[in-house]
Parts: C-alpha cells; structure tokens; sequence
C-alpha cells in the first residue's frame, strides 16, 4: 500500500530544488504545502535568506513557528516563486484547488508570482479535471440567490443538474480567511475550464472559483520511487 504521506513529502524535498538565497517566495497551503513549509525551515535556520507571503492564517502560523520570515504580498510583490498544492491536476498543468478553502489568497499570490510550482502526489492527477469538486468563494450578503444564479450559469454551459453543497464547518457556513462562503459543485468532467471559469466568475456575487488555468509553470508529481517534472 502506498504511503501517500511519504510521496506528498517527496514532493515537497523535490521543490526545494527551486528555491534559492534571496528569493521572495509564495507558501502555499494545504497538506502538502504544509510539507514543504516544514522541509522549508532548516535552510532558514542554516542562513538562507528568505521574505514569504503565506497563503493562509494557517500557513502564517505554521511558518512562524519554524522561524520563517514573514511580510506582506503589497510589500513584497511580484514574488520569485510560489510553492502550492492542488486537488486535482492534469498534465496541462491547470488545477482545482481550494479544498482547504484558501483558493482566493491563493490564486492572489500565484497571480502575483514569476513561477509557480504545484507539489503533488500521483492521487491527485487526473485526465480531466472535474471529478472533485469545484470550490466556489462568494460573499456571504444573499449567497443563496447567488448560488441559485450560479446553478443558471452552470447550466447554460450543458451541465446537467449541476449539484452545489454550502461547505458547513462545525454545523455553521464555513468562512474563508476573507470572511467568504464556499459552495462546492459537483460537476462531472469539466470540458473547458477556461469557458467555465469566464461563466462563473460573471455572476455577481462571485468572489473566486478553485479553476487555476494557465498559472501554474511547472507540476512535480510524486509516484512510488520518483518524482515526476511536468512543465509547459
């Protein structure tokens, strides 16, 4: 049986490959993220000169525990490099992300990044993207009218009964860093993500959707006794 632990954390070694003295640098989140946050830290203690932007509170605290040397993006903008996750992957390198709930901050960041560089492991890479399922982030002013706009615009594009599920933490709305809501929709295969994103994000209310096209740069994807490098 596979440890997918030990791959997501082969992975993560993988990309510190791509890290070096100086670098403005991206830290994503999630667990493998996390990972790499961990395998991060000993080059800072041994003196490598590091300025991140984490992607989350979460990775903000994980990172300061370990000495990591935080600053804001409007400080640091543009970044060298931005180091994230993903929950779904093709070999195009376009992504669905935002299980943890993170994807605005994430796509910010990423955006606001020369490079970024998806660690994963084999589980998370699929033919098509769409079996998991797509993260929406809207605000949470009338988020059910919203969602009810969204259901409109997903099935103008052939979705057929499309299923979106408020995300629920602890029997409440779950609530993004940004104060945000999250519908997640179960879509199926996704035929083209970029016409889907487009569709999406014109429905007022639409904060983000967890579709990254054409942002990631280079994909390491960890199998039992490699680590594969996917680039464009």
């Amino acid at each position: 049986m596979t440890d997918l632990n030990a791959l997501k954390r082969a992975a993560a070694a993988k990309a510190l490959d791509y890290v070096v003295d100086g670098m403005k640098l991206g830290l994503g989140s999630g667990s493998t993220a996390e990972l790499f946050v961990e395998l991060l830290a000993p080059r800072v203690r041994g003196g490598q000169k590091l300025l991140c932007v984490p992607t989350s509170e979460r990775t903000a605290e994980k990172a300061r525990k370990l000495g990591i040397t935080l600053a804001s993006l409007d400080d640091l903008a543009p970044l060298d490099l931005t180091v994230d996750g993903a929950d779904e992957a093709d070999r195009n390198l376009d992504l669905i992300k935002g299980g943890g709930g993170m994807l605005l901050r994430e796509k910010i960041v990423a955006a606001s990044s020369h490079k970024m560089l998806v660690i994963a492991d084999e589980t998370k890479m699929v033919p098509r993207l769409g079996k998991f399922p797509l993260p929406v982030e809207v605000v949470e002013f009338g988020h059910k009218a919203i969602a009810a706009r969204l259901v409109k615009a997903l099935e103008a594009l052939g979705y057929v009964q499309p299923q979106l599920r408020l995300r629920q933490a602890e029997n409440e709305p779950f609530r993004t860093d940004c104060g945000n809501v999250i519908y997640d929709c179960d879509l199926g295969a996704i035929q083209n993500a970029g016409k889907l994103g487009s569709a999406i994000h014109a429905v007022p209310g639409v904060v983000e959707h967890g579709l990254f096209v054409g942002i990631a740069a280079t994909l390491l994807v960890a199998t039992p006794g490699e680590v594969e490098v996917i680039s464009r």
